[in-house]
C-alpha cells in the first residue's frame, strides 16, 4: 500500500526515536510466532522471511536469518585499484564469502572469510613491484534483531564482531580486532528502502602497542524497479585519529534470480584521496 507524502516525515522521525520503545514499529499486523524454532528445529518454507541480504552495498541490514536456514553471500570475483602520488595499487579478490546460520528467530551468525587474494603494488618512482597473494582473515559476528524482522516500517540490530588474524603474510596486521555495528533499516515509501549504519572498531595502531577507534558511518538507499531487480546508491565513510577519513560513493543493481537466489553487480568509487579509486565486483546470494 502507498504510503501518503504527509506521513512519511512522520515515520521518520519515530523510527529514528525507536529505540525508546518496545517491539516494532508501524507494524500492519500480528507476525506469526517464531519463538519456538531454532538452529535443529528449522522455521518451515511457507513462513520464511522474504529473501534479504547483506550485500551487495556496505551497509549492514537488521534483519536476521530464519532459525535453521542457511544463507551465504559472496563476490564471485572483486577488483580494486588505487593511484598516489607514490604508488599504484592494485588487487583481485575471489570468492570472499560471508556465510549466515540463522541460530534462533533473532539471532543469527557470520562467519566472514576472505578465501584468496592478490595483491600487486608499484612504486611510481622507482618502478619496483611487490606481489602478495593468499587467504585473508576470518570475522565471526553475532546479529541480534531488536525490532522488526518480520514486519513494520522499520529494523535495527546490534552486531558485534571479532576478526581473526588468519591472513597471509602481508595480507593482515596479525592483530585481533572488532567492533560493532548498528544497524537501521526504514521502509520511507512504496518500494524505496534506506538503510543507516554506524559502527566503532577497535583497531590494532601501527606501533602493535595499542588500539585505537575507527568510526564507519553509511547511508543506502534502495529502489525497486521491478520484483526481481532493485538498483541503490551508497555514500560510506571511515574517520579515525590515526588515520584519514575516506569516503565513497556505491552504486550497484540486485537481480532476483529464484526466491532463494540473488545477483548483483556495481563499483565503489573513492571520493577521498584515502580511498580507493574504483571497486568493481560481481556477487551471488543463496539461501537454503
Amino acid at each position: 500500500m502507498p504510503i501518503h507524502r504527509p506521513t512519511i516525515l512522520l515515520r521518520l522521525v519515530i523510527a529514528s526515536l525507536g529505540v525508546l520503545f518496545v517491539g516494532p514499529l508501524g507494524a500492519g499486523e500480528t507476525p506469526v510466532d517464531k519463538s519456538g524454532y531454532n538452529l535443529f528445529r528449522p522455521v518451515p518454507e511457507n513462513l520464511l522471511r522474504d529473501f534479504d541480504t547483506d550485500r551487495p552495498d556496505q551497509t549492514e541490514g537488521p534483519r536476521t536469518l530464519d532459525a535453521g536456514h542457511f544463507q551465504i553471500e559472496a563476490d564471485l570475483v572483486s577488483l580494486t585499484y588505487d593511484r598516489t602520488t607514490e604508488t599504484r595499487s592494485r588487487s583481485i579478490s575471489v570468492a570472499p564469502f560471508n556465510l549466515r546460520i540463522g541460530l534462533l528467530n533473532n539471532l543469527e551468525l557470520s562467519l566472514v572469510f576472505e578465501s584468496w587474494r592478490h595483491e600487486r603494488n608499484t612504486d611510481r618512482t622507482t618502478g619496483e613491484t611487490k606481489r602478495s597473494s593468499g587467504v585473508g582473515d576470518f570475522t565471526t559476528r553475532l546479529k541480534i534483531n531488536l525490532w522488526g524482522n518480520d514486519g513494520g516500517f522499520s529494523a535495527l540490530a546490534f552486531l558485534p564482531f571479532v576478526k581473526w588474524p588468519t591472513a597471509s603474510s602481508r595480507l593482515g596486521n596479525g592483530a585481533v580486532e572488532g567492533g560493532l555495528i548498528l544497524p537501521l533499516a526504514l521502509e520511507i515509501a512504496e518500494g524505496w528502502h534506506l538503510s543507516l549504519m554506524t559502527e566503532v572498531d577497535a583497531l590494532r595502531s601501527d606501533t602493535g602497542r595499542s588500539y585505537h577507534a575507527q568510526f564507519v558511518n553509511s547511508v543506502s538507499l534502495v529502489r525497486e524497479l521491478t520484483k526481481k531487480i532493485s538498483v541503490y546508491g551508497e555514500f560510506f565513510t571511515t574517520a579515525s585519529q590515526r588515520e584519514r577519513w575516506t569516503g565513497q560513493l556505491d552504486a550497484g543493481v540486485l537481480i532476483g534470480l529464484t526466491k532463494n537466489l540473488q545477483l548483483d553487480f556495481g563499483c565503489n568509487f573513492g571520493v577521498t584521496k584515502s580511498a580507493p579509486d574504483f571497486n568493481p565486483f560481481v556477487g551471488i546470494s543463496c539461501r537454503w
